[in-house]
């Protein structure tokens, strides 16, 4: 796995403006609908995201417009255009146009730690789907992650990293028998779901709950140990110690019975969905 990951944070459909503040988004989970590489169901796995919004996911990531910008991407490097290591004009193009660049693989919801599981609020998944995932790759071998959400508009593509954890290990964990691949990104760990207990699928997971796992309720009290005191109205939080974990940038909705994929909160400096503030560890560096 990648330790250190560049990112550029842009939407990808307006004009490149630097960094960008992802609104309060999110899309609607069919009941029971089950997708390629979804969670299993079970106690604490969150509801799974139905295959047609994945494919709509999809189809935003591969439009003409987002590949043109992902070729750009990949001719870079990952290098944000005003970086000093950017290539000229001329040769961005060209480049851009090697490297011809598409979706391999599946997309995948990507489901993140939970604040009230963290709270120990009784019956709230383990973890909640934020946005979608497809992995893309360039002609020398490049690979970036595409985040996908969706607005009252449609989908739209919010940002490209470079990498596809977001994706392998979704994949990792549907090949290895299934369940809910989530992550906890305060310390960049990802896990699975897997019948009751919370399985690692990185170094940073197996450094958290060993090799083996540990039950999901055994992981409610590791997680609320590591931050319970740093939610919302917490002293920590009152203080402005690292902003404390800051809640949802829109609580989620529901639909026809089903749940909602909540609204990706992104911190524009980090390039990442934000949970929680800077002064807890994000290893998962990003630059651009």
């Amino acid at each position: 796995m990648t330790d250190i990951r560049k990112a550029v944070v842009r939407d990808l459909a307006a004009k490149a403006a630097g960094v960008t503040a992802v609104l309060a988004l999110g899309f609607a989970l069919a009941p029971g609908a089950q997708a390629a590489g979804a969670p299993a169901s079970g106690a604490g796995a969150p509801a799974p995201v139905a295959a047609a919004e994945l494919a709509q996911a999809r189809a935003a990531a591969q439009s003409p417009a987002v590949l043109d910008k992902l070729g750009h991407f990949f001719a870079r490097q990952g290098v944000p255009p005003t970086g000093q290591s950017a290539p000229g004009a001329a040769e961005e193009a060209r480049a851009a146009v090697a490297a011809a660049p598409r979706l391999a693989g599946d997309t995948y919801a990507v489901y993140t730690l939970d604040r009230d599981f963290v709270a120990g609020t009784p019956g709230v998944p383990v973890a909640k789907a934020e946005f979608a995932a497809s992995r893309a790759v360039s002609a020398d071998g490049q690979v970036a992650s595409v985040w996908t959400v969706r607005e009252a508009g449609g989908w739209r593509v919010v940002n490209v990293a470079s990498g596809g954890d977001e994706s392998d290990y979704p994949a990792l964990a549907a090949s290895g028998g299934g369940g809910t691949a989530f992550r906890e990104p305060q310390i960049n760990a990802w896990y699975v779901l897997r019948e009751g207990r919370v399985l690692p699928l990185d170094d940073e997971a197996r450094r958290s709950v060993g090799a083996g796992g540990i039950e999901l309720a055994a992981y409610q009290k590791l997680v609320h140990q590591r931050y319970g005191d740093k939610l919302p109205g917490s002293a920590y939080d009152r203080a402005g110690e690292g902003g404390g974990y800051r809640p949802d940038a829109a609580a989620p909705t529901t639909s026809g019975g089903g749940s909602t994929l909540p609204a990706a909160a992104a911190a524009a400096a980090l390039g990442v969905t934000a949970l929680m503030g800077a002064g807890l560890a994000l290893r998962r560096r990003l630059h651009g």
